[in-house]
């Protein structure tokens, strides 16, 4: 008997037989109670938005295109005014201009580094407490029902005189 078709929970397309690994993204079959696709997800409301990091990323990478548009500008008004005698010194301002730019650049990389280290940071959090709670109710479960069972308090630390 097939089941019902479902959407895949990790590529969102349709299985005709959720009973075997998905045939788009290989992912491993849909078992009955199988919580992949409502509960153990990390919902994208779940992460904070980082909207000023955004914000601060792009600045620093239009700073950095900026950067460059000037220094194309100084290098055309440098040889039109002066031609060989202004080479040696727009060498030296091609060179710290590119750096500068390529600084803020990287800057912006970074930034953005930051806001993705800060969700993999904030989906640990979220599912080590998923996983937390999952252990609690299964812990009482067990608790309420196993008859004539009794717990072992963990045991006290030794204190070091």
């Amino acid at each position: 008997m097939a089941a019902a078709e479902v959407n895949c929970p990790e590529c969102q397309s349709p299985r005709a037989d959720p009973s075997v690994v998905c045939p788009t993204c290989g992912a491993p079959p849909v078992r009955k109670g199988d919580k992949r696709t409502t509960d153990e997800e990390v919902r994208s409301a779940d992460l904070e938005p980082y909207v000023t990091l955004r914000y601060i990323a792009r600045l620093f990478k239009v700073l950095a295109v900026l950067m460059v548009v000037m220094l194309i500008g100084e290098i055309v008004a440098g040889v039109r005014a002066d031609a060989a005698e202004a080479l040696p010194t727009l060498i030296g301002e091609i060179t710290q201009m590119l750096v500068l730019a390529g600084l803020m650049w990287g800057g912006g990389d970074l930034t953005l580094l930051f806001i993705d280290a800060g969700h993999d940071l904030r989906v640990a959090r979220i599912l080590l407490g998923r996983m937390n709670s999952e252990m609690h109710r299964k812990n009482s479960e067990d608790s309420r029902g196993a008859v004539g069972v009794t717990t072992v308090p963990p045991p006290t630390p030794r204190s070091t005189v």
